[in-house]
């Protein structure tokens, strides 16, 4: 059972990566896949901050909430510079707490680094217990 479910992870990320364009007027996004039910999570807070290096310290940017398919499209506009050390928080405890579910994470923090103009992607998959993430396109 635990395979059919990693299996259906597995193709469920593959057919959302390639299903959705990217945003042309936005130059980063996000998604998050729950690989222990092999869905999208729906409705999750997720919050942006930059690094500000010279006071070392998270200047708010923006907060939106994913879409029935687990996405968000729209964060950080192109055709400005946006380079630097970004933060997603992600507030999963509440997508669990709908679910009845308990979780170990209340919430995950992904930090990466925006270095060109290039479209970045930064998903995590998800469980009650576990998650991943990786530079997507």
């Amino acid at each position: 059972m635990k395979i059919k479910k990693m299996l259906l992870g597995f193709c469920l990320i593959l057919i959302t990566s390639l299903g959705f364009a990217q945003n042309d007027t936005h130059q980063l996004s996000t998604h998050i896949l729950d690989i222990s039910e092999g869905a999208p999570a729906a409705n999750v807070s997720i919050k942006l901050e930059k690094r500000n290096n010279t006071t070392e310290s998270w200047e708010f940017v923006s907060q939106k909430e994913t879409k029935e398919n687990g996405r968000i499209n729209d964060f950080l506009p192109t055709g400005k510079s946006n380079n630097g050390i970004y933060k997603f928080t992600f507030f999963v405890k509440e997508y669990y707490k709908e679910k009845s579910t308990e979780t170990f994470y209340p919430f995950i923090e992904v930090v990466f680094e925006i270095k060109d103009e290039k479209h970045y992607h930064v998903p995590i998959t998800l469980s009650a217990f576990g998650y991943s993430t990786y530079r997507g396109s």
